[in-house]
């Protein structure tokens, strides 16, 4: 697994010993086409990466209704972020094909923070660059959807 984990962008620079300090708190896990990773609202303790496959991120709405936010593949990371301090998901994570996920303790993550300020203020720019660069994309889809929306004039009363 060290090998799996250190190949990934977010953790390349982590030292011989931080990638086992992780890596004996992951795991690899298989989810089949369809299942669901995590609800919206479940317990935030694990960061996931896409080894194999395809995960939709969802936002559930009223009556079944659904946005697909993102769809994530291979070298994708989701789920907790220990630099935002969320206990909970924001998002609903399904798998849109069979999947191979690194499913990483986000205690794990935290601990190796704490003990090493610089390591951890590097993995902490890493992880937020790729959510707030999620969040951007996902402002500008917004942003498309109500352009294309005809625009009325609200009455005067």
């Amino acid at each position: 697994m060290p090998e799996r984990l250190v190949a990934h962008d977010l953790f390349s620079f982590l030292r011989p010993e931080q990638v086992d300090a992780i890596s004996e708190r992951a795991a690899r896990v298989r989810f089949t086409a369809g299942a669901i990773v995590y609800e919206r609202g479940a317990r935030a303790d694990h960061l996931y990466a896409v080894l194999e496959g395809a995960i939709t991120l969802y936002l559930h709405g009223a009556a079944g209704f659904s946005v697909a936010i993102d769809h994530l593949g291979r070298g994708d990371i989701f789920g907790s972020c220990v630099c935002f301090q969320r206990d909970t998901y924001a998002l609903a994570a399904q798998c849109a094909q069979d999947s191979e996920l690194l499913m990483i303790e986000s205690a794990a993550l935290k601990d190796l923070m704490d003990r090493d300020l610089q390591m951890g203020y590097a993995l902490q720019t890493r992880l937020s660059a790729i959510y707030f660069g999620r969040y951007i994309e996902t402002m500008r889809k917004l942003q498309a959807i109500t352009m294309s929306l005809p625009i009325e004039p609200v009455p005067s009363g």
